[in-house]
């Protein structure tokens, strides 16, 4: 008997199932919609004056200017501080030519504002530019970089100049500040003094000083003022001594948040490094005099992701002797807490290094004390030295004239003498040892190519080096800042871990997207740090069932008995067929020198048929001064012999191939 009319005699619901649904979901949406809009609307509140949350901090310059009556802003584009060291000099300097500077970091600031400059009286923009990598911006200066190539703003009013920071065994020497040069003065800005290049190959600090020194007086007749003569030091910050701190509030030698060594929270950056436990130290050569070292560091639970090419930053420690002994020199308690506060109240560098803090911390995790000081040290410097020649010889170090050039080059660059040989060999220079502190510059982490591939090793980093050490002409043994301190991270087996602050930086090195591509890697010495992770990932690749394209490998070292550098692992991936062909020269086995370009040239038309056939990525690691461009040479003689070319045909396909991301290089100088 069917049902249906029992159904249908019951009472029918006002509303259906699916009416309610839609209904619900209707006032769901009404709700959602009402209370975002509510939570867009800002509530008052009322919050400490003395601490701005960053979402208050003034993010436009120009009313900073007004509302400080200056009229000179100097941004920087800085990787390793010393853009951002020259900047702050040059601000400093506006003070003794009767005008009020400031050091700006873009990334800080509203850059659409530049054109509002012309709202201030005599004002003018001066840009301390560096490059980076392949002719890059640096990272604090990507967003002002994008700004330029998309703005079609009108910068009439604006006067400004650039000083550039550079190296010309790069590739692109330069390539940031020329074009931040010409595309201001394309947008309507008026260049008042001519582009400053400074190249960090010869002498940087040398090519700052003449174009500072020529820079001011131009500008003095430019805005029609007059040097004030006052040549004496300007303090930036004033010294506060701690005598009955909370120990907790003290800074150990952290860079952002103060205990964050201590209780470790990602997201890992350079204000926030994570502090890696070293699981692998092992020297790799066999013999010689040299230490190159491999070392793995475990990143376990840290959330750090990173590909093959990437670098690693890592954050080394000063050598305490030295910085005993710079106590002993200056006599002085290394343990006292100090601030060291800025006079400029409106500044928003409020400490050169994170206050308060120790001397010891303060020489030991945050001032380079190891490079040769640059001029502006010792001219500030030269008010504490009791001895009148000392006096005259280190302001004579600081000016742009060829004595004091000479005097600056052999005595400090030449005997490479740093703050601590410096003070040992001018015994009446005893400045007071928070000057000091002020005028260093900040120690800068250390970058490494990655020597492993995230795909084989997820928790752990590989980093392979060469200990710098060597005798200077002084007789005083120098050792590398960075690698000795990582040579001396042991693997400890009574429970103590040795660990390495560290955070990832991104690079452009990469494997191509398509694995049938052929790869040409050239890396001789520690140059074949990038290489080891993209082997292991092509080995990885193959495993997975892909297809993968010819691996071929340039690798160079002195003697094979001593430096051949993961011989056993480069031979086995041969033997595999991960690597189709390794070539090794061993430059010093024989009478007459080979080295990597002499390979090259050796398979010629392989590699011809490899790039123009088969669509190769070539990618090259190592030193930039001699090795990268020896081997572009030997790639643009391939090029003119085997395709027909010219020297400047064959110059611009290479070119091309660097365009196209076909022509990496990952070189230091």
């Amino acid at each position: 008997i069917s049902t249906q009319p029992e159904a249908m005699e019951e009472e029918e619901p006002l509303f259906s199932n699916l009416d309610l649904f839609l209904f619900t979901l209707i006032a769901g949406l009404i709700i959602y919609w009402f209370m975002s809009r509510k939570k867009a609307e800002p509530i008052p509140e009322f919050k400490k004056l003395d601490q701005p949350s960053p979402s208050t901090r003034e993010t436009s310059f120009i009313e900073k200017m007004k509302k400080t009556g200056r009229n000179i802003v100097v941004f920087y584009g800085s990787q390793t501080g010393t853009g951002e060291e020259f900047a702050n000099r040059l601000s400093k300097d506006a003070q003794r030519y009767g005008m009020k500077g400031m050091a700006a970091d873009p990334e800080e600031y509203d850059m659409c504002e530049l054109s509002r400059l012309a709202e201030i009286d005599n004002s003018l923009a001066i840009f301390c530019m560096a490059t980076y990598g392949e002719g890059d911006p640096t990272d604090n200066a990507q967003d002002f970089y994008d700004w330029l190539q998309e703005s079609d703003g009108e910068l009439n009013g604006v006067n400004y100049t650039v000083f550039a920071l550079g190296n010309k065994t790069y590739e692109h020497y330069n390539a940031m500040g020329a074009y931040v040069d010409k595309r201001l003065e394309e947008l309507g800005a008026k260049r008042v003094f001519d582009l400053g290049m400074g190249d960090d190959d010869g002498n940087l600090e040398e090519d700052f000083v003449t174009w500072r020194e020529q820079f001011w007086p131009a500008m003095c007749e430019h805005f029609g003022v007059e040097a004030s003569g006052e040549d004496s030091s300007i303090r930036q910050y004033e010294l506060k001594e701690h005598n009955d701190i909370n120990m907790n509030k003290v800074y150990t030698g952290e860079f952002g948040c103060l205990k964050s060594f201590e209780t470790q929270k990602p997201p890992f950056d350079a204000k926030n490094p994570f502090l890696a436990p070293v699981i692998v130290n092992r020297k790799l050569n066999k013999a010689g005099n040299r230490h190159l070292m491999h070392l793995e560091v475990d990143i376990t639970g840290s959330k750090i992701r990173y590909e093959s090419g990437d670098h690693v930053a890592v954050y080394p420690t000063n050598d305490t002797a030295i910085v005993n002994k710079l106590g002993q020199i200056l006599g002085v308690d290394l343990d006292t807490v100090i601030s060291l506060n800025n006079l400029d109240e409106e500044s928003n560098k409020k400490h050169p290094f994170p206050c308060p803090t120790t001397y010891r911390t303060a020489l030991t995790h945050y001032l380079d004390i190891i490079h040769p000081p640059r001029t502006n040290v010792l001219y500030e410097l030269a008010q504490y030295a009791t001895d009148p020649k000392d006096q005259e010889n280190m302001r004579k170090m600081a000016s742009s004239a060829p004595e004091g050039k000479a005097l600056y080059q052999s005595f400090v660059l030449e005997d490479n003498r740093n703050i601590l040989a410096i003070l040992e060999d001018l015994p009446s220079l005893r400045p007071p040892i928070d000057h000091l502190c002020e005028l260093l510059p900040r120690l800068q982490a250390r970058y490494y190519s990655i020597a492993s591939s995230s795909k084989v090793h997820p928790n752990s980093i590989h980093i392979c080096a060469v200990v710098v050490e060597y005798t200077t002409k002084t007789g005083r043994l120098t050792k590398g800042v960075a690698t000795t301190w990582l040579k001396n991270k042991l693997v400890a087996d009574n429970g103590h871990k040795s660990t390495v602050p560290m955070y990832i930086r991104k690079s452009q090195f990469r494997l191509p997207f398509k694995a049938s591509n052929p790869v040409i890697m050239v890396g001789p010495g520690t140059g074949i740090a990038p290489f080891m992770g993209f082997i292991q990932e092509r080995g990885w690749l193959k495993e997975q069932g892909k297809e993968v394209g010819e691996t071929v490998l340039y690798f160079g070292c002195r003697h094979k008995n001593e430096d051949y550098l993961y011989q056993e692992d480069l031979e086995e991936a041969e033997k595999t067929g991960v690597i189709t062909k390794l070539n090794v020269a061993f430059s010093r086995d024989q009478e007459q020198k080979v080295y990597v370009q002499h390979l090259l040239r050796t398979n010629k038309e392989d590699l011809w048929r490899q790039i123009h056939t088969d669509n190769a990525h070539i990618y090259i690691c190592g030193d930039a001064r001699n090795m990268a461009r020896d081997v572009q040479t030997a790639f643009y003689e391939i090029a003119e012999e085997l395709g027909g070319m010219t020297r400047t045909q064959a110059t611009d396909y290479i070119k091309k191939l660097m365009t196209k991301g076909r022509y990496s290089q990952d070189v230091w100088s």
